[in-house]
């Protein structure tokens, strides 16, 4: 018996870097690199999942979030 997903995983949020990680904490320049951020301007198309939520949830001083997928998006900078 398979099991499918129930989450809906086509909707996406564009993260952009927008503040320098020099002089933020340690945990937060960790969760920009699990993001996929390296610098500011730089950008990175991800599933609107829990888990990323909470990770956007940590750094909201450093990352712009839009709705990538088209569906309307509750992020907020």
């Amino acid at each position: 018996m398979t099991v499918t997903a129930t989450s809906d995983d086509s909707r996406l949020l564009r993260v952009t870097q927008v503040r320098s990680a020099i002089g933020s904490k340690p945990k937060h320049r960790g969760t920009l690199r699990a993001l996929g951020l390296r610098g500011i301007g730089q950008h990175n198309d991800l599933p609107d999942r829990p888990e990323i939520r909470g990770m956007l949830a940590r750094v909201p001083h450093l990352v712009e979030v839009v709705d990538a997928s088209g569906a309307p998006s509750k992020a907020r900078r």
